[in-house]
């Protein structure tokens, strides 16, 4: 059965879940798996030449003669080989087979997101490759964090649920974290653009849950609950909180009563396990349809200056990003081609969030031919070599068979400012 193919993914060490665009609703729906929490488990099971995967792979591995492997993720960071009933077997390729055999009800994937715990540039790699893997264009595979994932969630929710700011709790057996929707407050006061952030603001370790979880102890049930809502307090301590999200699988069962009137003092509370993996479908559908409307995320990864320049779209002038501001450096490699009014020199417009300062820069182009109105035709590129260095080239490709290129080509440097200490000098 074939159910679209725009594609959020969920994925960590233990399972995965999957949320794609229902076409007729235009909103995200979760792959059902038989579970209430329609999660898969990361797990593979290799049995006469043949590998199942999630639940069908934990029954396979009591089969005598079949051999499972559970711990496929960290494996595959490490890039490690496995022996498998005298074969050999990369640890990365038996990751992709495992997303690649969860995906199979998809005819064809046009646009996926990946949304893991916690990101880095291995990680990026990683996913990156196997999406291509398995047929998706490179430009249309996304990978971010579960916090960014939270935000692009929130995004897609009514206002008054994120107007102040959003609270993320989130429980396995033995600690609760939580997390923070906020708005930054930046130099920029030049559009209407608001700028938000997800920042990790408690954690605490509960020795109660291992006994709450998953069966249900009373008496520490009681004192988990105590502390939880001692933990919710200090939270929301001076804050004005819209909305509290509760997720993971430390909430399933229902220990906390007193904590929960807390959370609900005042503000609306939801639970629920696929948070994620709608929030990367999100991106997924904002990407794939180039929506850019609402808030722009951004964490000490994202960039915090833009690159514009003044154009033409769709009849209306304005200055427009040729390097966007919320996005990673290592994706901002672009190409476009413009039609030239004139062959005056090009003005190019550096605009940064943290000091609210805008640079201009001027590209000559000196050496182009005087010609009729939108008859130059020049190909612009951008290729960043690092976080702080962005180069930018103005190619003729000519006008059809009516101007043939000329030849000229120029390059002009951009040095930016990077993350590191830009982004937390937004408050």
């Amino acid at each position: 059965m074939s159910h679209g193919s725009i594609i959020g993914y969920d994925i960590n060490s233990k399972i995965c879940q999957i949320s794609f665009l229902n076409e007729e609703t235009q909103e995200p729906d979760t792959l059902d798996t038989g579970s209430e929490n329609h999660q898969i488990p990361l797990a593979m099971t290799y049995y006469k030449e043949v590998w199942t995967y999630g639940k069908n792979a934990k029954r396979m591995g009591s089969v005598r003669g079949s051999v499972q492997v559970t711990d496929i993720w960290e494996k595959a960071l490490k890039k490690e080989r496995l022996q498998i009933a005298g074969e050999e077997f990369e640890a990365v390729w038996l990751l992709a087979e495992f997303i690649r055999q969860t995906l199979q009800s998809f005819e064809k994937i046009e646009s996926i997101t990946f949304t893991v715990p916690e990101m880095s540039e291995d990680i990026r790699y990683l996913m990156k490759g196997i999406g291509q893997k398995l047929g998706v264009m490179k430009e249309n595979i996304y990978v971010q964090d579960y916090k960014e994932s939270f935000c692009h969630y929130m995004f897609n929710q009514p206002k008054e649920l994120w107007q102040y700011e959003s609270a993320l709790f989130y429980c396995d057996q033995d600690v609760i974290r939580a997390f923070m929707l906020r708005e930054l407050k930046t130099g920029y006061r030049k559009g209407k653009e608001s700028f938000v952030t997800v920042d990790k603001v408690a954690e605490a370790q509960m020795e109660e849950l291992e006994s709450v979880y998953p069966v249900l102890n009373v008496d520490k049930a009681k004192a988990a609950d105590e502390h939880f809502k001692s933990f919710i307090q200090s939270v929301f301590d001076k804050k004005v909180v819209s909305s509290v999200f509760l997720t993971g699988d430390g909430f399933e069962n229902n220990w906390y009563p007193n904590s929960l009137r807390v959370l609900c003092n005042g503000r609306r509370a939801f639970m629920g396990n696929n948070l994620y993996s709608k929030g990367a479908c999100y991106t997924a559908m904002q990407r794939s349809m180039d929506l850019i409307d609402g808030p722009v995320y951004l964490d000490e990864t994202k960039m915090t200056e833009q690159i514009c320049l003044k154009m033409r779209s769709r009849g209306e002038e304005g200055w427009y990003p040729l390097v966007a501001w919320g996005s990673h450096w290592y994706e901002s490699d672009r190409q476009c081609e413009v039609l030239l009014e004139d062959n005056q020199d090009i003005e190019i417009h550096i605009e940064s969030l943290v000091t609210g300062k805008l640079r201009v820069e001027t590209v000559s182009l000196e050496g182009l031919p005087e010609r009729k109105n939108y008859a130059l035709r020049l190909r612009i590129r951008t290729m960043f070599t690092d976080e702080r260095t962005c180069h930018i080239t103005f190619e003729d490709v000519g006008f059809g068979e009516f101007f043939p290129p000329t030849g000229f080509f120029t390059e002009k440097v951009i040095e930016l400012g990077g993350s590191n200490g830009q982004f937390n000098s937004l408050s």
